[in-house]
């Protein structure tokens, strides 16, 4: 049998140290409070250590670091492993340029791969990882892969931004012809294809070979048209065979019988040929129509209908 360890903080009895190890959750300091609660009690170094799962140099030090620390002082310590390749700052503005995207002038990419990541690294911060480094940080940092929404090269920010900043100021050049007192309806309007066009379907050929087939050009298309006034919770929609002046002319007069009698209605919508209100379209007298940006879809409230 060992010799009894000295033990020369007596904070906590032997029964409070069980007491404090049944509700602790870290099992290797459970382990050492038992430990410990057995040389208080007298128990043997060996006969104590040999219980609670250990030698009797490891108790032996585990005694140590209570006289030292305390209870505080047998918790598990997690080792700090290597240093980061990144820091916080860094990772920061790794997300902001993931965030913000490439430059194709600038980076000579239109998305960004995780190659042209684990390169832009290498250029930004001189660190250099593989691939899936890359990937694994990026997750880190709340990004994922998604699909994402086409916007047109022409584009332009400071035109969308313009129109929402001076939309009072436009909403009442629209309304100069409007009686003065008269309810205003604030409507969105938008068209969109449905149909299906043919494509190449797989058939069964000869290992290797690169058989040939003729692509089914044959389809058919019809066009939704749609109008919604958010305030009021309502909405216009035809289904036309072609968009053109005849099928707004139709949409318009669908639209105008759902205005409040004694409204006027303000409508929304893009810069098509079919909504320019000189040639064959006949607008309503009680619609004005007031054209979006061009290529400003995020401006349209019946896109996303």
């Amino acid at each position: 049998m060992g010799q009894a360890l000295a033990i020369t903080r007596m904070d906590h009895t032997a029964s409070e140290l069980r007491a404090i190890a049944g509700k602790s959750s870290d099992g290797p300091q459970i382990r050492r409070l038992l430990a410990i609660a057995r040389v208080l009690d007298g128990d043997a170094r060996t006969h104590a250590a040999e219980q609670t799962g250990m030698d009797r140099q490891t108790l032996r030090d585990w005694v140590h670091r209570y006289n030292d620390g305390g209870i505080d002082g047998l918790k598990s310590r997690s080792s700090p492993g290597r240093e980061p390749f990144l820091t916080e700052s860094q990772k920061a503005e790794l997300k902001a340029l993931v965030i913000e995207g490439p430059t194709p002038e600038r980076h000579n990419v239109v998305r960004w791969r995780l190659a042209d990541l684990q390169a832009e690294i290498g250029r930004r911060f001189s660190v250099h990882v593989h691939r899936s480094t890359v990937g694994k940080w990026l997750h880190q940092l709340k990004l994922t892969r998604l699909q994402p929404r086409p916007i047109h090269p022409k584009k332009d920010p400071a035109a969308e931004e313009a129109f929402k900043r001076n939309f009072s100021s436009r909403l009442k050049e629209a309304l100069l012809d409007c009686a003065a007192g008269t309810p205003i309806e604030i409507w969105f309007q938008d068209e969109a294809r449905v149909g299906q066009k043919g494509t190449h379907a797989y058939i069964w050929a000869p290992v290797g070979s690169r058989p040939r087939m003729v692509r089914d050009n044959r389809h058919d298309s019809a066009y939704l048209f749609g109008a919604i006034c958010p305030a009021r919770g309502v909405g216009a929609a035809i289904i036309m065979p072609a968009a053109n002046a005849q099928a707004m002319n139709e949409h318009l007069a669908e639209i105008s019988a759902r205005v409040m009698p004694g409204a006027h209605a303000v409508m929304l919508c893009d810069q098509a040929g079919w909504h320019q209100t000189g040639g064959k379209l006949r607008l309503p007298a009680n619609i004005t129509l007031l054209p979006l940006p061009a290529y400003s879809t995020e401006l349209n409230s019946m896109e996303n209908v």
